[in-house]
Order: structure tokens, then sequence, then C-alpha cells
């Protein structure tokens, strides 16, 4: 086990610094920050005493190697547009999120696993049917349309729900929360369901699919053949031996839903790191952008890991090192 977390630690370390690079490099042809701050109206020595104070001028190398040893001790810099550093934005912004992130992945892990295991049982159903019609939609309408959709629906013609901001949140400590408010929930709903369609979708169909392979299986048939009730062969066996690809989807989806979430966030004007992101593109923010993409990075490697010691738990035969016992 010792040498499973060394592997990965070093592994980990190595993506960081890739993606790190990849992104310092990209951004450098972004556009120009200095004319965003100054404006049209700077004179030529203005913008040449202003890139040298924010290290414009040093060559790439020098700049990166910078970056790197401040981002090792949690400093990205001062955002070029805002003049804050960006972990104060970053941790300002992330709370929303997060809570964003994992309310639409329960949302889709909960109902989409439901729904999967109701259509592989009563697959010939009118309800089996239904829901595979509606999964259809879910993986073919693109996530912008199903927000101005819901927003439609829901904000203009029913009034029920707000359709942009993140209403009133509570503090505790430096996380703020709208968990704990019914406004806070009221502008959380609408975002969450949008952010979750495909994923719960895809969640359902593949749950579908590994069901009806288990069911068909032999150690199921033996099952049935012990006398055991059709509720223990379907939740018990069956599901259980669904699990290990489900884990890797939904692992996979949150971080791509914390990474992505950034059209979800600007449709809802939900104030979290997508909208962010969108902004210091739009200024050339160089700072926030490559932080921004560092951040999900981590994310991406943390989740992977954590799939990976799920696996484990689901099934003991995946334990690093037992197969060389064996």
């Amino acid at each position: 086990m010792l040498e499973f977390f060394i592997r990965r630690l070093f592994q980990a370390a190595v993506v960081l610094f890739t993606v790190a690079f990849v992104a310092f490099l990209l951004f450098q042809f972004v556009g120009d920050p200095v004319s965003q701050m100054l404006g049209i109206e700077s004179t030529q020595a203005d913008r040449e005493r202003l890139r040298e104070a924010l290290g414009l001028n040093d060559p790439f190398y020098v700049q990166f190697f910078h970056f790197v040893a401040n981002a090792a001790s949690g400093d990205f810099g001062i955002s070029l547009r805002q003049a804050t550093p960006v972990s104060e934005l970053i941790a300002d912004r992330f709370p929303a999120t997060f809570e964003l992130a994992m309310v639409s992945v329960v949302i889709a892990t909960v109902l989409g696993v439901t729904f999967g295991v109701l259509v592989a049982i009563y697959r010939d159903s009118f309800l089996a049917r239904f829901l595979m019609g509606f999964s259809l939609v879910g993986i073919s309408l693109p996530t912008f349309l199903i927000g101005i959709l819901f927003i439609l629906v829901f904000s203009v013609w029913l009034g029920w729900l707000p359709s942009y901001g993140r209403g009133e949140v509570s503090s505790i400590g430096w996380w703020t929360t709208g968990l704990l408010t019914a406004d806070g929930w009221a502008h959380l709903i609408l975002p969450a369901l949008t952010l979750s369609v495909f994923q719960l979708a895809l969640i359902m169909r593949l749950v579908r699919a590994e069901m009806l392979e288990v069911l068909r299986s032999d150690f199921i048939k033996f099952a049935r053949a012990r006398g055991l009730s059709e509720r223990s062969v379907h939740f018990k066996h069956a599901l259980k031996n669904t699990l290990i690809p489900v884990i890797t989807i939904v692992g996979l989806q949150l971080g791509g839903i914390i990474a992505f979430s950034i059209v979800t966030e600007t449709v809802f004007q939900w104030p979290g790191l997508g909208l962010l992101f969108i902004q210091a593109v739009q200024f050339a923010d160089i700072p926030v952008m490559t932080a921004y993409l560092c951040l999900i990075a981590l994310m991406f490697v943390l989740i992977n890991f954590l799939v990976d010691w799920l696996y484990t738990v689901v099934d003991s035969r995946l334990k690093p090192g037992l197969s060389k016992k064996h």
C-alpha cells in the first residue's frame, strides 16, 4: 500500500507540473493584460513600467519558475484584473462551485442508479421506455440549452424559482454555503438540475447495461436456484457487481462537473470558479487562468485516487499487492 501511495504521489506531481507548464505557455498568447489595465490613453512609458512591475518582461522560463515556486506555497500571484491575490479569489469562489458540483453529483448518482436498476428490471414496461427516452434527450441536448429551457419554464412561465445568482448564504468561517437557507436552495435547484441531467442520463444507461449483463450471468442463475428472493438477487448480488464501472463514471463526472461547470455558471450567473475563469479569459488575466487549470488538475488527481481506493472497498481482490501474493 505504501508503494501505491508513493507511485500515485509521483504521478500527481508529474501531471500537475505538466498542466502548469502547458497552461502557462498557452496563456502567454491570450492577450496583453497591460492594455486591459491601462487603456488606450496610456503612454508607452506607462506600459513599460507596468510590464516591468508585473514581471512580464522576464523570459518565459523565469516567469514559469517564479510561478511554480510561489504556487508550491499556495501563492498564485495577483489578479491582473482585480488587483487581489488569486488564492483569495479562488477561496471566495470555490465553495459555490463545490456546492453546485456535489449537489449535482448526488442528484445524478441517486436518480441515475435508481432509474438504471428500474429500467433493467422492468425493461419492457412503459416506465422503462419513458426513462430511456428521457436519457436519450438528456445526452443529446447541450447543457446551455437545458439551462435556458429550465429558466423559461420554471422562472419565466411558472415563476417558481429564481434564474440567476446564489441567493442568501451563511458563513462558516471562511466557507460560505447556501444549503442552510431556503433562498439558497431556491437558487441552487435549477443550476444543479441543469448540471446533473447529462450525468444522470449517462449513469442510468450504464447501470442498465451492466445490470442486464450481470442478470444473465451464471452466479445470478445459481442465486435464484438457491431460492433467494428477487429483491436479494437484484440489490444484493446484481447491483453490487455493477458498482465498479459506476464508481469510475461518477468519479470522472465529478471532476468534469467541476471543470466544465463554466457554461452552467455563465447561464445562471452562479458566482463560482467557472464564471471567474470566463471573466479572466476576457481580461487576459493569466495568473487566474493558470491557477484555475492547476486547481482543476489537482481535483482530477485527487478524484482518481479516491476512485482507485473505492475499487478496493467494493472488491477486495483489487487491493494493491494482492495479485502478487497469489
